[in-house]
């Protein structure tokens, strides 16, 4: 970051697809965009021409102190504190529908400062609206039970809302990522504070004017652009700070974690990284795999925790589903993300795209063969053709380690039992595929899959209502559905002596 005193609240923005507005550029504390304690900014930069288009105010530990204490403040003394869930949840669905109000200039946004393909963008506001819809619905459903022990005794417990949360974002999709926290934590009656990653900070600053707009108090929510070495890290171990959840890298996860057991043991959740197997069996429907496989890992532009990298067909009918895989990635359209025609855009940044090329070389030298792909797309921004590996080895580093991008990589496997050591044969469990005509076989491999979520003739199937997370180094705790309130209440037990 910069120094920059006269840096902007406030930029006027026109963007490629025609769409103009105000872009918000301040840190977001306490109702107000302000700038940032030590006055310093840092550049946003758009990913399909790889040029700078602003600079956004950036947070220190001495903002986060700020924004903590207005969170604090909120939860314990403010209007939100006094308000009912009846009331909370009302204001949740009103910023809902503000969202879907401004659903063409928030995709926009997604598209202008992620490199994401604009119609891709508008189904990330579309599951934002559906997050806030369904967790609005809960705020007036959250409670105890009624313990019988004794019959000189009255025993309940109590779902209380824990505090201050500290979220930490990454890049991917900048404003669902936001929501996928924000939504469930309000609903059960907590504030928050909430760091963009760097590469993206531009959506969540316009979300939180529309916050304001839908009369969220001041200090409810707090949004800070920063980088993870400094705001995140002081989120992360702030003592004011009751709970953080975190979606990012499992590297980055450990961080985090330790920084909450040094602090102030601060309840986690952790979404980190994913190296998802696809499976294809010899029963499968070649054309619909296909067109699951392709979505599953070139959506996004490869950059999906959840992304099916690691694909398995079954040898009676490998050569078959690589041709037909090949010709479907190769129409793929890549470039412009406000065409129309396009489904794949820019990888968010020059080190990402540096990232995804030092593993395609990689895959080369370690023995796979490149059957498509592997090269750069066009002579600006930083866009990659889909990149298909086959005859790729468990040993290998690009079949075992996090791409985050349109990379992946083919393997055969033999029968079921082996569909299944292979699949497993990763360190992380985020999610998985399985594609089959049988039930039984699914059921079968579903139940056998160390993963935490399996999607069976289908691929990132979400839904606001369907919990997500991981095992093993994926993380622990879990986002959407009715699971992700657990991760933003405490239970309380009272219990009266009636005798």
């Amino acid at each position: 970051m910069s120094s920059s005193a006269h840096a902007s609240l406030f930029q006027k923005f026109k963007l490629p697809n025609g769409v103009e507005y105000e872009q918000p550029l301040g840190l977001f504390i306490n109702g107000e965009f302000v700038p940032g304690k030590e006055r310093k900014t840092f550049d946003v930069v758009n990913p399909t021409t790889g040029k700078v288009v602003g600079e956004v105010h950036g947070a220190t530990a001495a903002d986060v102190d700020i924004a903590a204490d207005a969170a604090e403040t909120a939860f314990y003394d403010g209007p939100w504190s006094r308000m009912s869930s009846g009331e909370r949840g009302r204001l949740i669905l009103k910023l809902a529908d503000l969202l879907e109000e401004n659903m063409t200039t928030l995709a926009s946004i997604e598209s202008f400062d992620n490199g994401k393909v604009f119609q891709q963008a508008k189904g990330d506001i579309y599951s934002c609206i559906r997050l806030l819809q369904y967790f609005g619905g809960w705020a007036d459903k959250i409670h105890g039970k009624v313990i019988e022990t004794s019959p000189g005794s009255f025993n309940f417990t109590k779902q209380e809302p824990i505090g201050v949360c500290g979220m930490i974002v990454p890049w991917n999709f900048p404003l669902l990522n936001c929501f996928l926290k924000i939504a469930p934590a309000m609903a059960c009656g907590n504030t928050l504070i909430l760091k963009t990653a760097e590469q993206t900070p531009l959506s969540a600053l316009y979300a939180a004017r529309l916050s304001k707009e839908a009369g969220f108090p001041p200090g409810v929510i707090n949004i800070l652009s920063g980088f993870g070495k400094t705001a995140g890290a002081a989120i992360a171990s702030h003592m004011k700070v009751q709970k953080v959840s975190f979606t990012g890298s499992t590297a980055v996860g450990r961080q985090v974690m330790k920084a909450a057991a040094e602090s102030n043991l601060k309840k986690i959740t952790l979404e980190l990284g994913g190296k998802s197997p696809q499976i294809i069996c010899e029963d499968a429907d070649i054309g619909r795999a296909v067109e699951w496989i392709n979505a599953g890992i070139f959506y996004n532009s490869g950059q999906c925790c959840s992304a099916g990298s690691r694909i398995y067909v079954q040898e009676s009918i490998y050569d078959k589903v690589v041709e037909a895989f090949k010709k479907r990635a190769q129409a793929n359209v890549v470039g412009d993300p406000f065409d129309e025609t396009t489904f794949q855009g820019a990888q968010v940044s020059e080190a990402q795209y540096n990232r995804v090329m030092s593993y395609i070389e990689l895959g080369k030298r370690e023995g796979a063969r490149l059957e498509i792909g592997g090269e750069r797309h066009g002579s600006e921004g930083y866009f990659i053709k889909p990149t298909v590996f086959s005859n790729v080895t468990e040993d290998m580093r690009i079949m075992q380690e996090e791409i985050f991008g349109p990379v992946c990589a083919i393997s055969k496997f033999k029968d079921v039992e082996d569909a299944i050591a292979k699949g497993n044969a990763t360190k992380y469990g985020l999610a998985s595929g399985v594609h089959t005509q049988s039930l039984s076989t699914a059921m079968e491999i579903a139940n056998k899959l160390r993963a935490g979520t399996v999607w069976i003739n289908c691929f990132n199937a979400f839904d606001a209502a369907l919990p997500f997370g991981g095992y093993g180094e994926s993380g622990f705790g879990r986002e959407l559905g009715k699971a992700a309130l657990d991760g933003y209440t405490q239970t309380k037990t009272v219990s009266i002596n009636l005798s």
